[in-house]
């Protein structure tokens, strides 16, 4: 190699290891992997291809698993943490609610997510989840309170709810027909456009921290 080829390399090598994509994996249960939906319509790839619309070159992994818990998201959160995953989205919580787990143990589940990816060097966005009144004031006071106050402990990304595209944490489920499943659980097709939109933003600021 002549020593002006040399040259020209050491100018362009810093710009083409800038330029390489970003890789985010989405942890979390069935409103991540996309129930009830054909592949290309469910949370993951239609954020994909908003985060692309926006012109990032980001590739989104599908780290979602139907009928997981926060313990569940741990037991497997060091081998989602791959060396090519610079990004991390949680989105876990709500099977635990809908078993009742006591919020400590929800917490200490999300405090282990947050600590290895802490140790892998991995930005992380936590996407908040909101308890029933049913269980009264002091479950949901706690439950309600850990994903801010992990953020906060942990300095990362939070985003309030998964459904702000659809109203947020206050929205009357009754009200959401149109753009849910029949179980009146999961969003549909529609619902998720919805739900990327909203959530879209924060999953921006997401990658321009990675970068």
């Amino acid at each position: 190699m002549s020593k002006a080829m040399g040259v020209i390399v050491l100018i362009l090598w810093p710009g083409i290891a800038w330029a390489q994509g970003v890789t985010i994996a989405a942890l979390g249960d069935s409103l991540t992997q996309g129930y009830g939906l054909p592949a290309e319509q469910g949370f993951v790839p239609q954020l994909e291809r908003w985060l692309q619309d926006q012109g990032q070159d980001v590739t989104v992994i599908n780290a979602g698993v139907s009928g997981d818990t926060t313990a569940g998201g741990l037991s497997r959160v060091d081998w989602t943490l791959t060396p090519d995953v610079d990004g991390l989205i949680v989105t876990l919580g709500g099977n635990d609610l809908l078993r009742g787990l006591a919020p400590e143990v929800s917490r200490a589940n999300l405090d282990g997510i947050l600590a290895a990816a802490d140790r892998a060097g991995v930005d992380v966005l936590l996407v908040g989840m909101q308890a029933p009144g049913n269980y009264g004031p002091e479950y949901k006071l706690a439950f309600d309170g850990m994903y801010p106050d992990l953020a906060e402990a942990y300095g990362i990304l939070y985003a309030e709810s998964f459904f702000e595209g659809l109203g947020g944490a206050g929205v009357d489920p009754a009200s959401l027909g149109e753009f849910m499943q029949a179980d009146g659980i999961h969003p549909n097709a529609t619902g998720v456009v919805r739900i990327v939109e909203g959530l879209g933003p924060a999953v921006l600021d997401l990658v321009t921290r990675v970068k």
